[in-house]
């Protein structure tokens, strides 16, 4: 599947510390076969001038997945939560008052997070 000019995609993070993370992006044109230039919703550049602009691959592209409305979540449910200016894959440990806690296996950290700060987890097959 390719993108065009202007498609809302996600970029998934190949990054050491930043792996199991996605950040939306715009694409704003396609200059080599395999390869994408985007502008981030939510990414700065390092002087805060306004949104970072990189050239991605392919295969670090996904379509932005579909809502899936949910209201509420199970223990052992797959997640995306959404902090650090992005989505992180997680796995749902449990739940106090109305918070959900997360945790990240690529991290090994465990957080709470409301539910408007979750998404159910989906992966993009034959991407």
């Amino acid at each position: 599947m390719g993108f065009s000019r202007g498609d809302l995609v996600e970029v998934g993070s190949k990054e050491d510390g930043f792996l199991g993370s996605y950040y939306e992006a715009i694409v704003v044109c396609q200059p080599l076969k395999k390869d994408y230039i985007v502008q981030y919703k939510t990414l700065l550049k390092d002087d805060q001038s306004g949104p970072l602009t990189e050239f991605v691959t392919h295969s670090e592209l996904r379509p932005v997945p579909p809502v899936i409305p949910v209201s509420r979540f199970n223990l052992n449910d797959q997640v995306d939560a959404f902090g650090n200016d992005g989505w992180w894959v997680g796995r749902i440990t449990g739940k106090i008052g109305s918070k959900y806690f997360v945790y990240f296996e690529s991290s090994g950290d465990e957080c709470g997070y409301f539910i408007s700060d979750l998404r159910v987890h989906q992966d993009w097959i034959d991407g």
